[in-house]
């Protein structure tokens, strides 16, 4: 809970600092930031969220399993506060979800508050001026954040481009990435090695694209209200083939044949 005692942003920044330094370089910096957002912000639940023009890759740090899970739902339904802080150039504040416009996050938002979540906040996480990844906070109560709490959240978000640095320059070529098709750059991310995975085995078993068979393995998680990666690991480990399965294919395109 925040605590009083922190009143000026140089001792916030500090306290969050802390989180960075004293844990290993990328995921596990990125993991004990989230955990310390959680412990000074007021808030349940945080999550980091790696974006490349425009579209979430995955999740790169979270505070805990359901704050992980929270934000996967932003990459398994495509829509979510991640993608508008990016879209906008802008924190995006919701107080209360339950009383969002009407036509905001269709798919994201009644997920997140099946799940008890009545407030996110997400904060745009920039690298050499450029939108790398997103701050996602949750909390079970709605209500905005105070100022103190919005001030450490903004000094977080510019703290979370520390971790998300040492994983851009250890571990993604992102020039290289652009080379390949949209879709399937968007699968070749270090947290979803089982998306890709399992994207390429749906490929095989119905002669299909890589986007469409992205798109057919959102789908299906959407379906039996799963995630993209639970659904992936299914595929992967053997226990859900799609050969044959034509209950959730594609409707035609301009009066085309279904592939």
């Amino acid at each position: 809970m925040w605590t009083a005692l922190m009143t000026s942003a140089d001792e916030m920044k500090s306290a969050l600092g802390a989180a960075v330094n004293r844990a290993e370089p990328g995921l596990a910096a990125a993991d004990d930031l989230c955990r310390s957002c959680v412990a000074l912000l007021g808030v349940d639940g945080a999550a980091i969220s790696l974006i490349h023009e425009g579209k979430t890759q995955g999740t790169f740090g979270s505070s805990g399993p359901t704050s992980r899970r929270l934000d996967e739902l932003q990459y398994t339904f495509g829509e979510g506060p991640c993608l508008d802080a990016v879209r906008d150039s802008a924190s995006v504040l919701v107080a209360d979800l339950d009383e969002a416009e009407g036509l905001r996050w269709p798919a994201y938002r009644p997920a997140v508050l099946g799940l008890g979540v009545r407030a996110v906040f997400a904060l745009p996480v920039t690298v050499a001026a450029s939108y790398v990844g997103v701050l996602d906070l949750f909390r079970k109560a709605p209500g905005p954040l105070t100022d103190d709490q919005l001030t450490g959240a903004l000094l977080a978000a510019e703290l979370a481009a520390l971790p998300v640095l040492d994983l851009m320059t250890a571990d993604v070529d992102w020039s290289a990435l652009g080379d390949f098709d949209d879709s399937w750059s968007q699968l070749a991310s270090l947290e979803r090695v089982e998306v890709y995975q399992a994207t390429g085995m749906i490929m095989a078993q119905l002669d299909i694209g890589p986007a469409e068979a992205l798109v057919r393995l959102r789908a299906r998680a959407f379906t039996q209200g799963m995630t993209a990666s639970e659904l992936a690991w299914q595929v992967v480990e053997g226990r859900l083939s799609l050969q044959g399965d034509r209950s959730w294919r594609i409707p035609p395109v301009d009066g085309g044949t279904a592939a």
